[in-house]
């Protein structure tokens, strides 16, 4: 019998999608897929560690997270700007939390900060939350839209707001590169709306990829007051993650 290879097309389809993976499974996927059994590092801990600790992923979650090593630098990046920012408090906002890995790093860069998570899908909503409490991580995570739960969302007068965007890409994605306009929602939307629900300053933080369409960029970047994008050569070339940073009614002073 032929060897099954566990990629992302095997892990995204029935059964597996929505099943819980096996520790086994997850090495196999990075492996296969990235050449590294550890590849699905998530929390600060190797696959072994974390689920020896009880944590457990589904198989969509598996290709879907962002990893330790790019949830360290998106965090790095985020807190490097958020410490320069002339605000009293911080309250940062996963609007697609998932596995709430990234909330964790940017947290872990910036740890006196509130940091909240929204997660629509209730399959992982219940996985994520069981994992950040076997972890007691200090992350909130609600059942809700981005729309529900920006609208359900309080700061202080002199607080700052730090949006994660990070939308379901799908189609989005092609060999031409990352479309900002076709993401389900389009990332120019999800911005607009942060902008109309909150009157104070915000820093939005936008996963990108190496590769990403001209236009749709210059959409989301002309709602900025400054913005900076990055890509981190941590994978094959033209196939890495990267980061916009924008920020809305102030500068900060690199």
């Amino acid at each position: 019998m032929q060897d099954v290879r566990y990629d992302r097309s095997l892990l995204l389809s029935e059964p597996k999608r929505n099943a819980v993976l096996t520790l086994g499974e997850v090495a196999r996927y990075g492996r296969d897929s990235f050449g590294d059994p550890d590849y699905v590092s998530l929390y600060g801990l190797r696959p072994a560690e974390w689920y020896d600790r009880g944590v457990r992923i589904r198989g969509r979650t598996a290709v879907e997270c962002t990893r330790d090593r790019l949830g360290e630098l998106i965090g790095r990046d985020v807190g490097r700007v958020v410490h320069l920012a002339p605000y009293g408090g911080v309250t940062v906002v996963d609007l697609f939390a998932g596995s709430a890995n990234t909330l964790f790093w940017i947290q872990r860069h910036f740890p006196s900060c509130r940091a909240v998570g929204f997660e629509l899908d209730r399959d992982v909503l219940r996985a994520t939350r069981q994992n950040i409490s076997l972890l007691e991580l200090d992350l909130e995570l609600h059942g809700v839209d981005y729309r529900t739960g920006l609208a359900s969302l309080t700061l202080e007068e002199d607080e700052l707001l730090v949006a994660f965007v990070a939308p379901p890409w799908g189609e989005a994605l092609s060999s031409s590169g990352l479309d900002l306009g076709s993401t389900s929602p389009p990332v120019a939307e999800i911005v607009d709306a942060l902008d109309a629900s909150f009157p104070s300053p915000l820093l939005v933080a936008i996963q990108i990829y190496e590769q990403v369409d001209a236009a749709s960029l210059s959409d989301v970047e002309r709602r900025f007051e400054w913005s900076m994008s990055t890509a981190y050569a941590i994978d094959a070339p033209g196939t890495n993650h990267g980061l916009l940073l924008g920020s809305m009614r102030w500068t900060p002073e690199l």
